[in-house]
């Protein structure tokens, strides 16, 4: 397994042979049975040039045209069945890629909906995208296509060398000793070819990564006037991305016309080897023709063997990128995770420091009683966001430690982290689908009576009566497209839905207008009551209608207290407070 800092493991080759095997064992009757098939079909062709052999040798001992009359016959019902039996094997390896391909697609779906938020983001999206897409694809394209011709083919080149061995040993051995250049090359090719496919699936992978990134951040963009620090970036990648790509294509130049010059070297190592064993009367003119045919016949399979291991190549790279989800992180450690002894927070010496950057947060200490309402307020950089991923589960501390009812929050399994607590952050997502399927994900049960009670509790009922078809409008796609402010809504809605005991505002109410913002915070308080609420965000109004403000400065909270108290301080908050209401010179 090949893991990078930062980045979604690649399978080994042991773990993707070991994912193959275990493709085929899940579908090993009809694995066999598509065997079975292309053995008979290449037993089928291989009767002809034999047959011929036996008619060359009868005319030559002077049986005139009764041997042709008995035989030719017979070739060509073995050249019908090998097209039947041909046909029957393909249809049936294609379904069985078909089936398989959907055994590979949910399996990555699987497992990427296990990766922990933190292992996404450190990755890159545009990673775990081209995994899905392009890596997903051409997996397909082998079970689908590839994959059927291969054993076709392999069958058919298998079973002509035992034909020619069967003629005469001697004339099979020189046919084999003539592939001797084609087997070097194959070794060649395939001792470099895995790296290259890797290197030039990361390279896409960052190409998808940079142009996403600069996509979603472009006001950002333009508003720090960053184009042309993203356009290197842009540049960079694509550079990489045509240096690995150029690597491979030169592997397949030197490849493919080593193997086609060497084709032709076993039909004419055997046509000079048994020629002359026939000058010296120790062979038939016969057994020359039919093994000189069969070579002939073995070029073909042996070429779209060849052809076939050169995009199996490509695949199997895909594939270990496909694969390597299995090593990936997953959301919580399992059904077996210890439940919290009440809904108390406790975080204590909390320390946490990013890969690539320094340390965010240094040593923070806090207790968030059931219930209570907190407000995380401060400079932007103070790390108020990285501490509320840290509250909500999503990363765990580098040091010291973060729990709920006394057991770790990262430590909780998936389904019981999202009853005890919830991040609602500035990013939010619209899934396409009906407003009904954007609700029913926090609680696929829930009844329209309770999801339009979520929709008023955060002010959107009234828009989305106001929809054509109302919970059943399709968003997204094609459908309706909300804006920003109506998708931060739905997903303040499914935390209405969720119901959990803990609630973490991250600038949930960012992209509403103040008012809207207000009556939206007040209405989740409401439906909220007895509830634990942390709200971080820079609208002071948050912090007066909280219990208790809690001030970060530099990854420390220096000053803890209540809205009164922390103005009648005098210290960073009161500054805050005043300065937000437009007074200086207090």
């Amino acid at each position: 397994m090949r893991t990078t800092a930062g980045r979604l493991p690649v399978a080994g080759r042991a773990e993707v042979r070991r994912a193959a095997v275990r493709l085929v064992r899940a579908e090993g009757r009809a694995f066999a049975a598509v065997l079975a098939l292309n053995v008979l079909a290449a037993a089928a062709g291989t009767a002809g040039p034999w047959l011929l052999g036996r008619i060359v040798d009868a005319v030559r001992a002077g049986q005139g045209t009764g041997a042709v009359d008995r035989l030719a016959p017979v070739i060509l019902g073995c050249a019908a069945a090998q097209l039947l039996l041909a046909r029957w094997a393909r249809d049936r390896g294609y379904r069985l890629g078909e089936r398989t391909l959907a055994r590979v697609r949910e399996e990555f779906v699987d497992r990427a909906l296990a990766l922990p938020a933190s292992a996404v983001e450190r990755a890159g999206t545009g990673d775990l995208t081209t995994r899905g897409t392009e890596d997903v694809a051409a997996v397909g394209s082998t079970l689908r296509d590839v994959g059927p011709e291969l054993l076709v083919n392999a069958v058919q080149a298998l079973l002509v060398l035992v034909a020619v061995f069967t003629v005469d040993p001697l004339l099979g051995a020189v046919g084999v000793l003539a592939l001797t250049p084609v087997w070097l090359a194959l070794r060649w090719y395939l001792r470099r070819a895995r790296d290259g496919y890797l290197a030039e699936g990361a390279a896409t992978s960052e190409v998808a990564e940079v142009l996403a990134a600069t996509a979603a951040g472009a006001r950002t963009v333009e508003a720090l006037r960053l184009r042309e620090r993203r356009t290197a970036a842009s540049r960079d990648a694509l550079e990489e991305s045509k240096r690995t790509r150029f690597h491979t294509l030169r592997l397949r130049t030197v490849f493919f016309p080593v193997v086609e010059a060497s084709y032709a070297l076993p039909v004419a190592g055997v046509l000079l080897a048994g020629g002359a064993l026939h000058a010296h009367g120790r062979m038939s003119l016969g057994a020359v023709v039919a093994a000189a045919l069969y070579l002939r016949q073995f070029a073909e399979p042996l070429d779209q063997v060849l052809m076939h291991v050169e995009q199996l190549q490509s695949s199997s790279a895909s594939f270990a990128r496909v694969e390597g989800l299995a090593a990936a992180p997953r959301t919580g450690p399992g059904p077996l995770s210890p439940v919290p002894e009440g809904d108390r927070i406790d975080v204590t010496g909390a320390r946490y420091a990013y890969e690539r950057g320094g340390e965010v947060l240094r040593g923070v200490d806090l207790t968030v009683r059931p219930g209570e309402r907190l407000a995380v307020v401060g400079p932007s950089g103070a790390g108020k966001s990285t501490l509320s991923r840290l509250l909500a589960g999503v990363d765990a501390p580098t040091g010291g430690t973060v729990t709920v009812g006394g057991v770790p929050v990262a430590g909780l399994a998936p389904e019981l982290l999202r009853r005890q607590v919830v991040l609602v952050t500035q990013e939010h997502h619209v899934f396409l689908g009906t407003v009904r399927d954007n609700l029913l994900i926090a609680e696929p049960g829930a009844f329209d009576t309770e999801l339009w009670d979520a929709l008023a509790a955060v002010g959107a009922a009234g828009w989305v009566r106001g929809l054509p078809d109302g919970l059943d409008t399709v968003l997204g796609g094609r459908g309706r497209r909300p804006d920003g402010s109506q998708a931060q809504q739905l997903a303040l809605a499914r935390v209405v839905l969720a119901d959990p005991h803990t609630l973490i505002l991250d600038e949930a109410t960012a992209l509403l207008d103040p008012a809207t913002a207000r009556h939206t915070e007040r209405a989740l308080a409401a439906v909220l009551e007895g509830r634990t609420v942390i709200a971080i965000a820079h609208r002071l109004h948050t912090a007066h209608d909280a219990d208790r403000v809690a001030v970060m400065e530099d990854g420390l909270i220096t000053e803890l207290g209540t809205h009164d108290e922390l103005v009648a301080a005098g210290g960073a908050y009161a500054a805050l407070w005043h300065t937000w209401h437009g007074d200086p010179a207090v």
